[in-house]
């Protein structure tokens, strides 16, 4: 990565395999401001250069809580056209690598949906996931409206979104939103520890595999495709010998 940016809304570390990027408005329990868009953006322009795993978290026990209601009461047609938050967090869920959001206190609105857009969600004990949008007269249209229902099903999502439900952490983890509920004071080394797992993964394999997942109208080509890049992979190789030693030494 180049050097760091000036950021006034993130703080944001980079590591030798990750970058962790913690939203950090705190006078504004983190709300997404069109500043915060801004340097998301720059975030993710580094990530698409030199990719790495990316662990997004909130400061202050709250991750979003929303996004800037005051900037949003100002927005027209045409900022609503630019589509000045969707635009990014489809950004985001296009990053080369795998992403994980770190969830406690309120995520909700703009906040939400930006959780959404990660490949993981992990939460802390007193996460709540909400898009109270219809109750301001607007829509979720940062992707929740299509993204939840691929997330959690139709049934659940139609809740969050039409009937004002709140997710807290426990409905969060039985509707499989988040893959664990852990401590507050434990969640980022929960989340770390999630890293290092994949990070332990062929970094090719991870890329290649999110972005199967991830293609729409998904092919049996797509996999033979993406598989036979990573068979001829000197990383496979390595790897494959590596676990055949290890079987034959215990043997």
């Amino acid at each position: 990565m180049s050097a760091p940016e000036p950021y006034e809304t993130l703080l944001v570390e980079e590591r030798a395999d990750r970058v962790v990027v913690t939203l950090h408005r705190p006078e504004a329990r983190n709300a997404i401001s069109g500043l915060m868009i801004r340097e998301l953006h720059a975030v993710c322009e580094q990530l698409e250069q030199h990719p790495k795993l990316l662990l997004l978290t909130g400061h202050g026990g709250v991750f979003a809580g929303g996004a800037d209601i005051a900037e949003l009461l100002e927005r027209g047609r045409d900022e609503a056209l630019r589509g000045i938050n969707s635009r990014l967090f489809e950004r985001v869920r296009r990053l080369p690598m795998p992403t994980l959001a770190a969830v406690d206190g309120w995520a909700l609105g703009g906040g939400a949906e930006l959780s959404y857009a990660c490949d993981l969600r992990i939460a802390g004990p007193d996460a709540v996931f909400g898009n109270p949008e219809p109750g301001l007269g607007i829509l979720a249209a940062a992707g929740a409206c299509w993204r939840l229902p691929e997330l959690v099903g139709e049934s659940v999502a139609k809740q969050v979104l039409l009937a004002g439900r709140n997710l807290d952490a426990a409905a969060a983890l039985a509707a499989g939103l988040v893959i664990d509920v852990v401590p507050a004071e434990k969640l980022l080394d929960a989340a770390h520890e999630l890293l290092d797992r994949m990070a332990r993964s062929s970094a090719t394999a991870l890329r290649l595999t999110k972005l199967v997942v991830d293609s729409p109208g998904a092919h049996p080509i797509a996999d033979d495709l993406a598989q036979a890049v990573l068979f001829e992979g000197q990383d496979k190789r390595d790897r494959m010998t590596r676990f055949l030693e290890k079987r034959n030494s215990r043997a």
